[in-house]
């Protein structure tokens, strides 16, 4: 028997390993993270606004918008979705309804952070908390609200306190201790912790698992130093956005001075490389083969198009 995606998310937050997630906006980037191996994907609202509408990470976009991206993602492929759902977008009633929306369009499970709205992006200036009684009531509408359509569902709460207005990292700890524990919710992230020790004070004093990126000196820690310091998962929420953007910014720019040819050379990079070329039009990333099944067993035979006497059959 296959197991409930929303019970699957709860498993991998809950072992002894860390669980690592890729994180995007795309239902083709989460396709191939799954193809890759990924156990989970991240769905960022600030990349959602940024490649899906052009906006910042400024609050926004609503919760319409975001369950269609959600739904998007779940459609897509068949790991776990962790969702981001900002503040909730409102207060605990609209989280409330927040929460069952998210279920209902195939999340396992979704983070609501801590900050008063319009929210801020977590990595940038000007966040603001809401008072930690409204936050707790916010947390209890959320997990009420998943108990009645999936107990399993998965409700993060995400601590902004590190770096907000009046914050610290002991009011973070605070916080989501209560959160835990008054709140009720799943799973902590306790946002832009900026040292290892922060890292495994946070793990080995909130009574919940810990979702702990982060934020501070350059090197990051490594996959086994985040287990070691008692990480539950980390997350990387423009792991496949960031870098292609910058491919693209680049490729622009050649192109644009020099031409076609440029294209030549970036094709001929892809083909080198180790990897090979990304599979543009075919499996794994695309369901070519099974829509060609499709059409085989369902089309009259009369009707079925010409694929290998037109233009395109034998490219990829």
């Amino acid at each position: 028997m296959q197991t409930k995606i929303t019970a699957r998310l709860q498993e991998l937050l809950r072992r002894p390993e860390l669980l690592v997630m890729s994180g995007g906006f795309s239902p083709l980037h989460a396709r191939m993270s799954e193809v890759l191996g990924y156990e989970a994907f991240f769905m960022s609202g600030s990349q959602v606004a940024a490649y899906v509408y052009g906006y910042p990470d400024v609050g926004l976009l609503g919760l319409s918008e975001m369950v269609e991206s959600v739904r998007r993602l779940t459609v897509a492929c068949n790991i776990p979705i962790f969702a981001d759902a900002d503040t909730g977008y409102g207060n605990a009633v609209n989280v409330y309804h927040t929460v069952q929306a998210y279920i209902r369009a195939g999340a396992a499970g979704l983070h609501i952070e801590d900050q008063d709205a319009p929210k801020k992006s977590g990595t940038h200036a000007g966040r603001r908390l809401i008072s930690r009684e409204e936050a707790i009531g916010k947390y209890k509408a959320a997990v009420a609200a998943k108990k009645e359509l999936d107990a399993d569902f998965v409700i993060c709460a995400r601590c902004d306190s590190v770096g907000s207005e009046g914050g610290s990292f002991e009011d973070a700890i605070e916080r989501s201790i209560t959160y835990v524990n008054e709140g009720g919710v799943d799973v902590i992230w306790v946002n832009t912790l900026r040292t290892r020790e922060e890292i495994a004070l946070a793990c080995r004093r909130i009574p919940a698992p810990v979702i702990a990126p982060y934020y501070g000196v350059r090197p990051s820690p490594t996959f086994e130093e985040f287990q070691k310091l008692g990480a539950a998962a980390v997350l990387y929420p423009s792991l496949t956005t960031a870098n292609g953007l910058q491919a693209t910014w680049e490729l622009l720019h050649e192109f644009k001075e020099r031409g076609p040819v440029v294209l030549e050379e970036w094709n001929k990079k892809a083909e080198a490389n180790k990897w090979g070329m990304v599979p543009r039009t075919h499996d794994p990333l695309l369901p070519a083969e099974k829509i060609l099944r499709i059409e085989d067993e369902f089309i009259p035979k009369d009707l079925q198009r010409d694929y290998k006497g037109t233009f395109g059959h034998d490219r990829h």
